[in-house]
């Protein structure tokens, strides 16, 4: 099978070379990027020396079975319906296919959306939560890394109405590659390095995606607090979540809830009672880690998740939708487990 990567130069892009070179179904892989075409990849990223991975190509995209489009938003919407009009399945690990609506893609991204017709067709691509939906299907947006790692914390439960939904507090943290490879003032090491910031408070974009899914599942509207942050380490994030639990509702009903929705799930792992997530579980894998407590004190529900923003955040979450809309095992191409320490 041939697949192909736009942005292949990207921390994601990277991640999505290294997991598809690795990958059996996968035979020939394309490279796309418009600022290096004609390098050989190894010279971009000289740790790949000796893999023959290939020239990076300009964006002019041959025929090919799957393309995964690591590019800003805006990028990929407006070239994506004749992609998909030469039989092209589209995976999108940007923003453009995420919401349901345009409008509010153009109140929080600020530009026009370059193919609003296409929304209905795409599907929102969380497998653990919408994997009948992902099946064999040809565009698949797949979701930020804030919204991956809140939405498998939450969304069983408030599907449940275990929770109170006019009270949910998001507290996230995220390594800098989560910011891309670009440069930029907030992230140069002088900046990062030793230091700890809240940034996007009140207007980052995840929130309308996240809102829009917790809406789905809880089946009435509502609005969360979420704030990110930015923590002086390459990759890893980690989401600490407030809410009130409905009336009655015990620390046991959660966690049989999150059984019934994970207890088959290769990728998600709900740990042991007093054993709290950390970053290195989870760092360059596929996987997540969730736990929870009730404080009988507050009558809080404490939430804790983390998952690399690389890999369940972005790449490794477009393989495995990859997998799913190919009708492939599931689990292809992504079994490694995290690296440690």
């Amino acid at each position: 099978m041939k697949v192909g990567i736009l942005g292949a130069t990207g921390y994601a892009g990277q991640e999505l070379v290294r997991l598809l070179h690795r990958h059996e179904e996968v035979k020939e892989l394309y490279l796309g990027s418009s600022s290096v075409a004609g390098e050989d990849y190894e010279t971009v990223y000289p740790h790949w020396l000796g893999q023959n991975i290939g020239i990076l190509q300009d964006e002019n995209i041959p025929d090919m079975d799957v393309l995964f489009c690591a590019l800003p938003h805006g990028l990929t919407a407006e070239r994506t319906s004749t992609f998909l009009a030469r039989g092209i399945k589209v995976i999108d690990l940007g923003a453009d296919f995420r919401l349901n609506s345009a409008e509010i893609y153009e109140e929080w991204y600020k530009i026009k959306h370059p193919a609003s017709e296409l929304l209905k067709d795409a599907v929102y691509g969380l497998p653990e939560l919408y994997r009948e939906k992902i099946q064999g299907q040809s565009l698949i947006a797949n979701p930020g890394c804030y919204p991956t790692a809140t939405l498998l914390a939450l969304v069983p439960l408030l599907r449940k109405q275990l929770l109170q939904t006019g009270y949910l507090i998001i507290d996230a943290k995220s390594g800098v590659s989560g910011a891309g490879r670009g440069v930029s003032l907030g992230t140069h090491y002088g900046e990062v390095n030793e230091n700890f910031k809240a940034y996007g408070v009140a207007s980052h974009r995840h929130t309308p995606e996240i809102e829009q899914e917790l809406s789905r599942a809880a089946g009435l509207p509502l609005t969360v607090n979420f704030t990110p942050h930015l923590v002086p380490m390459t990759r890893g994030m980690l989401v600490t979540i407030y809410a009130k639990v409905s009336e009655g509702v015990q620390e046991e009903d959660l966690r049989s809830c999150w059984l019934d929705q994970y207890k088959e799930e290769e990728f998600i792992h709900l740990l042991p009672p007093g054993t709290w997530p950390q970053t290195k579980f989870s760092s360059g894998s596929n996987h997540a880690f969730l736990q929870l407590t009730l404080d009988k004190r507050t009558g809080n529900v404490v939430i804790v998740a983390t998952i690399d923003n690389l890999l369940k955040g972005a790449a490794g979450q477009a393989v495995q939708n990859m997998n799913l809309a190919m009708g492939w095992p599931e689990a292809q191409g992504l079994k490694a487990t995290a690296l440690w320490p």
